[in-house]
């Protein structure tokens, strides 16, 4: 981020007005809101080109391979700007390792994922309070004890509780098909003519 020389100035007033408190005038007080303002808008920009570049870069990386050398250039830029190459950006340079500007930079992308991923567990262990791994041969903390469902202790030998007094809804019985359709009898057929004949 570049200041002019008059921002520069409020710059410096500012600092020195941290540094030693004093009473201000209305003038600096205007100069050092327009300044933080700028500072503000200034922010954002450079938020809103990152978002830019990442999503650019997202689109030559699945247009690779055809696209290799824009996304090489893509992902310079990125990672002078502070990105740190995530794991499709590995897998891609993987594949374009053939190329020795690609094995450049995937040397350069696995250097500063590992650094990110120390960075991160650093941060982990601190918030934790652990500032050391534990030894390998350390107690570990017990365990909580799981407690039985209802009917498992049953199998172990201990005596089964006693049962609700009464049914639940969802304690009946299940009926059987024969019972919720009764067998069809089958119709008699009329007797033979010469019984009705003689009948």
């Amino acid at each position: 981020m570049a200041f002019s020389a008059d921002e520069l100035r409020v710059l410096r007033g500012a600092l020195a007005i941290a540094l030693h408190p004093a009473p201000l005038q209305d003038e600096d007080v205007q100069d050092c809101l327009r300044l933080a303002e700028s500072v503000d808008e200034a922010v954002r920009e450079a938020g809103r080109l990152r978002a830019f570049l990442l999503d650019d870069l997202a689109r030559y990386r699945d247009a690779l391979p055809g696209s290799m050398t824009g996304y090489l250039g893509l992902l310079r830029d990125a990672l002078a700007a502070g990105y740190d190459p995530g794991v499709d950006d590995l897998a891609a340079l993987r594949a374009l390792r053939a190329n020795p500007a690609a094995d450049e930079l995937l040397a350069r992308c696995r250097l500063l994922a590992e650094r990110s991923v120390r960075a991160r567990l650093a941060r982990v262990s601190q918030a934790t309070g652990s500032t050391a791994p534990a030894p390998a041969g350390a107690a570990l903390a017990p365990r909580a004890r799981l407690l039985a469902l209802p009917g498992g202790r049953a199998a172990a030998g201990e005596p089964k509780p006693n049962p609700p007094s009464g049914p639940a809804p969802g304690d009946r019985p299940v009926p059987k098909p024969s019972e919720v359709f009764p067998p069809r009898r089958r119709p008699v057929p009329p007797p033979p003519p010469e019984e009705r004949a003689a009948g």
